[in-house]
């Protein structure tokens, strides 16, 4: 899975001289929680959160008068409370990496600028979990297994070659390394339409494999 598949393309974004008071009223009237900085070609040059416009602006317990607080809003400028060269991605780079670096550096959102910087996207975790939605197939329903295989060549063959024999039409596949000598599989299975049939399906899987659990999922929202 790629970045460009599943990032924003409609991006909102600002200049480096964007009043604070502007920014503000960008997030919240589009509901977003940061804005990528752009100069007059699009390439990306910062990036400012909701907390940066929070940080900057005077606090309720503020001295100032209104008049005064309206022209230190004026003042303050995208390019004062920006962090600048800010972490991105390419849209070629994957979604797993870019899951990876929201999460290392504890942020929820990440540019997307292609080659010569310019800004061509956004992905957010709200974006890696429609993406894992998707290639999970949790929307179909049916039921799900986990499993334990040996971490060698061809020891999920037999496995699906068990599944397919007895119905079984297969929606996805995951599959993570344990250590050198062991994996965690799990597969997804389209509803059987039949119950007797499914748990049959996880007694045969149980005899050439670990199970680790088995559970069924409703289609759609519960």
């Amino acid at each position: 899975m790629l970045v460009q598949n599943w990032m924003t393309t409609t991006v909102i974004s600002v200049r480096p001289d964007t009043t604070l008071l502007k920014t503000g009223k960008l997030m919240r009237d589009n509901h977003i929680r940061r804005l990528p900085v752009v100069d007059d070609d699009n390439r990306l040059i910062g990036i400012i959160s909701d907390r940066d416009v929070r940080d900057a602006s005077p606090s309720k317990a503020s001295t100032l008068d209104m008049y005064e607080m309206h022209y230190l809003l004026a003042e303050i400028r995208a390019k004062d409370i920006m962090t600048k060269n800010p972490i991105r991605v390419a849209p070629d780079d994957t979604v797993e990496k870019a899951a990876m670096v929201l999460m290392d550096k504890n942020i929820g959102g990440l540019p997307v600028v292609a080659s010569d910087n310019v800004l061509t996207g956004i992905i957010t975790g709200y974006d890696v979990l429609k993406a894992l939605l998707s290639i999970t197939g949790v929307r179909n329903g049916g039921m799900q297994i986990g499993m334990e295989i040996p971490n060698k060549k061809g020891a999920l063959g037999p496995v699906f070659d068990l599944m397919t024999s007895l119905g079984a039409r297969i929606l996805s596949v995951l599959s993570a390394n344990v250590n050198d000598d062991t994996r965690h599989v799990y597969v997804r299975i389209r509803d059987m339409k039949d119950a007797r049939r499914e748990d049959a399906l996880v007694e045969a899987v149980r005899g050439h494999a670990r199970l680790l659990y088995w559970t069924r999922d409703e289609k759609g929202l519960p």
